[in-house]
């Protein structure tokens, strides 16, 4: 019993020997976890400016219906809908043939006129001869006196007329009041239009171009500083195209706030050279409302949330991460602008951070960081 006891401790010695010979076993890793694969940035000093973002809707700088200032028929549309006219193109004209005749009349009574007023001139002076000799009475040169003024008179009513018949023809042929873009054909060839009434077409003045927008109350007395400091950048873009912007400047700022919405009206002027933008259209506005100079500035991806507020993870020059809390001061599109909490040149973590922990080691993935100044 005892032989086979032995022969059988032997043999399970061999088979644990031949276990740990063939590698079955894992080693024991030296230095501890691996280290976590992070990006990274560096904290940079740039001025950063502070912007306010509002919605608003583009509106013509110069909008007028065009009229009538006579009564008439439309002989002629001269224009195309949609069309680039300049000041003072002709876009409709009405039949001229009662304002000629008009005109023709005023012509032959002022002709007639003339000659009763020189007749009536020659008269007055041949009298006052007379009436120097002796041979007429006062009161005959007085009555020739009275039909020279009278004659004049008519003469000068006759010229009037005249001119307001050419008026009225030159009102036949109506013209753009500015450079713009003519919308769309408002009347056809025999329509009948009355004076200020009829609405022939409408012109707008795009370049330069409003835009109209409102903004909080909370932010009134910001604007009012930035507005008397100089003029109010505002940048322009079009949802879903933030490719191009659109530089421009704040004009106007209405005299009172909108008691029910809170919100008080504004106007931006923008250059719109290329007629990109039309009345009408919605659009986004950003106002550079102040400047942060030699602002401590990240990535804003590197700005995680805690129960105790903003932090960062900070690489030592160990290749190991802290948690940092930092102070947001305020962010920009994809930049974080802090106030407390980091100096200029520190590495921070941009991406990776779920799998961090306090004291974790990190490898960085891609190019190393760069020190950037703005």
């Amino acid at each position: 019993m005892m032989k086979k006891l032995l022969l059988l401790l032997l043999a399970i010695g061999l088979v644990a020997g031949v276990t740990l010979r063939s590698g079955s076993a894992p080693p024991v890793k030296p230095g501890g976890p691996p280290a976590v694969p992070v990006k990274v940035a560096r904290v940079a000093i740039r001025d950063m400016p502070v912007l306010l973002k509002v919605v608003g809707r583009a509106e013509a700088y110069e909008s007028v219906g065009v009229n009538s200032r006579v009564d008439g028929q439309v002989a002629a549309v001269a224009y195309h809908e949609g069309q680039q006219v300049r000041a003072g193109e002709v876009l409709v004209r009405l039949d001229p043939a009662d304002f000629e005749a008009r005109a023709q009349q005023a012509r032959a009574n002022l002709a007639r006129d003339r000659a009763q007023l020189a007749k009536a001139r020659a008269d007055f002076e041949r009298y006052q001869v007379l009436k120097n000799r002796g041979f007429v009475s006062e009161e005959m040169l007085s009555g020739m006196r009275t039909a020279y003024r009278s004659a004049a008179a008519t003469q000068g009513a006759d010229q009037a007329a005249l001119r307001l018949a050419r008026l009225q023809l030159d009102y036949t042929v109506i013209r753009a009041p500015f450079a713009g873009i003519v919308g769309a054909q408002l009347v056809f060839p025999g329509s009948g239009v009355k004076t200020n009434d009829t609405v022939l077409a409408l012109v707008n003045r795009v370049r330069p171009l409003y835009v109209g927008f409102a903004v909080p109350e909370s932010h009134l007395a910001r604007l009012r500083a930035a507005m008397k400091a100089g003029a109010l950048p505002v940048s322009v873009s079009v949802p879903g195209d933030d490719s191009r912007h659109y530089p421009g400047y704040a004009r106007l700022l209405d005299n009172a706030v909108d008691p029910a919405t809170g919100t008080i009206q504004m106007k931006a002027v923008l250059d719109n050279k290329d007629e990109t933008l039309t009345p009408g259209q919605f659009v986004k506005l950003s106002l550079t409302l102040d400047t942060v100079r030699n602002a401590r500035v990240v990535p804003l991806a590197a700005v995680q949330q805690g129960p105790e507020g903003d932090f960062v993870y900070v690489v030592d020059g160990d290749g190991k991460v802290s948690a940092r809390a930092i102070g947001l001061l305020l962010s920009e599109d994809d930049l974080a602008v802090i106030d407390h909490g980091l100096k200029p040149g520190e590495t921070v973590v941009t991406d990776g951070q779920l799998r961090l922990t306090p004291g974790a080691r990190v490898s960085v993935v891609g190019a190393p960081p760069a020190e950037s100044g703005g």
